[in-house]
C-alpha cells in the first residue's frame, strides 16, 4: 500500500475511534438535565461583566431583568472601564424595562496578575456575597435568555445536587463566515470536552461555557473563585476545572433558549474570537502546538486530500479509504448543523473550516510570541505565561 493509503487508513481509524470512543461528543441532545421545581427557591444573584458592550445591551440585558423567577433574584453588572457609555444604558435600559433590580458599579483597573473580565467577575461576586444568596448566575454581556431560563437553571441544579449547571449558548449565525466557522467551533469544543462526560463525578474531564455558568456560592468559596483562576484566559474551563477538582458536581450542555446576540460579521471577527485564547488551550506549549497542527492534518485534511490524489493517480484505494473518513467526519457534524439550523450541504466543507481553525491556532501562537498576549475587548495581557498552572 501506497503512502497516502496508509495516512487515510490512520485517519479512518482515528475517525472510528472520535465517533464511538469519544463520548459521543457529536450528540447535540445534551440538554437541561431531568429537574423539578424546588418547594422554596433560593436567592440567586446575577453578575455580567461588561467593557463596551452599548452595542449588545438593548438585545440582552432586558432578557435578565425580565427573568420569571419565583425567588429573590438582582442583577450587578459590573462596567469594566468602558468608554461607550455602557454603565449609564444598563441604567437606562432598567429604568424603561423594570423587572429585576439592577446594580451597576466599576471594579477600576485591575491589578497585576488578573485578566481583565475575572477582575470585573470578582468585584461582581463581592458586592452580590452581601445579599447572601444560594447561588451566582455569571453571564456575560451578550447572552439574551428566555424568561424562565433562571428558573430552569435553579431547578435543574437543585434535582442534579449540581455545583455548577452551565449552557452553551446558540451563537449567532447569519452571515457567511458565522454558518461555516460557528457551528464547527462549538464541534470543536465539544470534542475537547464531551458533555456526557464533563457531568460524570468519576470522569476528569471538566468545562464550562462562560456565558452561561449558573454557579452554588458555597462552592465559588470552597474552589475560591475567582482568585485561584485570576491568571486564566479561558476562564470558564479553568473554573469548572477548580469546582471539580474540589470534590464539585459540574453540567455542562447545550441551550435551547439561552442565545448570543453578538455579530461576527467577518472573518476577521471570529479569527480574532478564535485566536484570543487557542495557544492558551495548548498551555503555550510548542510540542502541544506541534502534535495539535498534525493532528488536525491528519484527522481533519488527509481524508479530501487521499480522495483526490486517489482520483488523480487511479489509486481505488486512497480513493475510498479517505472516502470513508471523510464520510464519517461529515456524518459527525450533521447534528450539530441540525442544531443550529444550518443547511447539511456544509457538512462536507468542514475539512475547509478545521483549516482555518489550523491557521488561526499557528496565529495564535505568533501572536504570543510577538508579546501580545491574550486580550478581553482591547485588554491586552502580555505574555500570560502563568495561566499554564491554572489551566493544567
Amino acid at each position: 500500500m501506497s503512502a497516502i493509503v496508509w495516512t487515510a487508513a490512520g485517519s479512518l481509524v482515528a475517525w472510528l475511534w472520535l465517533l464511538l470512543g469519544q463520548g459521543l461528543f457529536w450528540r447535540t441532545d445534551v440538554g437541561l438535565p431531568t429537574r423539578r421545581e424546588p418547594d422554596d427557591w433560593p436567592a440567586v444573584c446575577v453578575v455580567v461583566p461588561a467593557r463596551d458592550e452599548a452595542a449588545v445591551l438593548p438585545a440582552s440585558l432586558p432578557s435578565l431583568l425580565a427573568q420569571e423567577y419565583p425567588g429573590r433574584a438582582e442583577v450587578f453588572l459590573v462596567d469594566d472601564g468602558s468608554s461607550d457609555g455602557t454603565g449609564e444604558l444598563a441604567r437606562e435600559l432598567a429604568r424603561r424595562h423594570g423587572g429585576l433590580p439592577l446594580t451597576v458599579s466599576s471594579p477600576g483597573e485591575p491589578p497585576a496578575g488578573w485578566t481583565g473580565k475575572l477582575w470585573a467577575v470578582r468585584h461582581g461576586i463581592g458586592l452580590a456575597r452581601a445579599r447572601g444568596p444560594e447561588y451566582l448566575l455569571l453571564t456575560d454581556a451578550d447572552i439574551a435568555h428566555a424568561p424562565d431560563s433562571l428558573r430552569q437553571l435553579v431547578a435543574a441544579a437543585r434535582t442534579g445536587g449540581f455545583d455548577v449547571v452551565s449552557q452553551m449558548a446558540r451563537l449567532r449565525v447569519e452571515s457567511m463566515w458565522e454558518r461555516l466557522v460557528v457551528p464547527a467551533f462549538v464541534y470543536f469544543f465539544a470534542q475537547l470536552y464531551p458533555f456526557r462526560r464533563i457531568g460524570r463525578r468519576t470522569a476528569r474531564t471538566a468545562a464550562a461555557a462562560g456565558g452561561c455558568v449558573l454557579l452554588r456560592t458555597e462552592a465559588a468559596e470552597r474552589a475560591r473563585i475567582p482568585d485561584a483562576i485570576r491568571h486564566a484566559v479561558i476562564d470558564d474551563v479553568a473554573l469548572a476545572r477548580a469546582v471539580k477538582g474540589g470534590g464539585g458536581h459540574i453540567w455542562l450542555g447545550l441551550a435551547e433558549r439561552v442565545d448570543s446576540v453578538r455579530p461576527y460579521p467577518r472573518l476577521h471577527d471570529l479569527w480574532r474570537m478564535v485566536s484570543r485564547s487557542a495557544y492558551a488551550q495548548l498551555r503555550h506549549n510548542l510540542l502541544l502546538l506541534a502534535a495539535t497542527v498534525a493532528g488536525l492534518a491528519l484527522v481533519y485534511l488527509v481524508p479530501p486530500v487521499a480522495v483526490l490524489v486517489g482520483v488523480a493517480v487511479g489509486s481505488t484505494a486512497a480513493a475510498v479509504v479517505g472516502g470513508l473518513a471523510w464520510l464519517v467526519m461529515t456524518g459527525t457534524y450533521v447534528p450539530m448543523l441540525r442544531y443550529y439550523r444550518q443547511p447539511l450541504w456544509l457538512a462536507p466543507l468542514l475539512p475547509f473550516t478545521a483549516f482555518l481553525y489550523l491557521l488561526m491556532t499557528v496565529d495564535s501562537a505568533v501572536q504570543h510570541y510577538r508579546g501580545r498576549g491574550a486580550a478581553w475587548k482591547g485588554r491586552t495581557y502580555a505574555r500570560p505565561d502563568a495561566v499554564v498552572g491554572d489551566e493544567s
